[in-house]
């Protein structure tokens, strides 16, 4: 199920997330805090929330739109992250990177809106 596998993908990411903040903290430096915010954000805790409402809405987890909303999230959760951290790291030529993740995240995020309309009273 699309949902277990989210919630496993979020517990992962967070615990990475939280190490790399650990190790921002241990070097005094925090130049990495934006890619560390959103890697734990929405790869951690919002990846983990979508997961758990497939959990406790079957007929929303089952649905295939919900699988492509799920890997959708996952890919960008951890694109988005990994992109503004490049972008940080080795300049504004490779913002296309942050951009398309974000950009998959948003819509991942719009397949998920459209999911909890349909199943939200069902």
């Amino acid at each position: 199920m699309i949902g277990s596998l989210m919630m496993c993908v979020s517990a992962v990411i967070l615990l990475a997330g939280m190490l790399a903040g650990i190790v921002m903290g241990i070097k005094q430096d925090f130049a990495l805090a934006p890619a560390h915010a959103h890697l734990n954000l929405i790869g951690g805790v919002l990846l983990f929330l979508v997961g758990l409402y497939y959990r406790l809405i079957p007929a929303a987890g089952s649905s295939a739109l919900a699988k492509v909303q799920g890997w959708l999230h996952m890919i960008g959760a951890i694109a988005f992250p990994v992109g503004v951290a490049i972008v940080i790291l080795k300049g504004e030529a490779l913002v296309a990177i942050p951009i398309v993740g974000s950009l998959i995240v948003v819509a991942a995020m719009a397949l998920f809106t459209l999911i909890v309309f349909r199943t939200a009273y069902a």
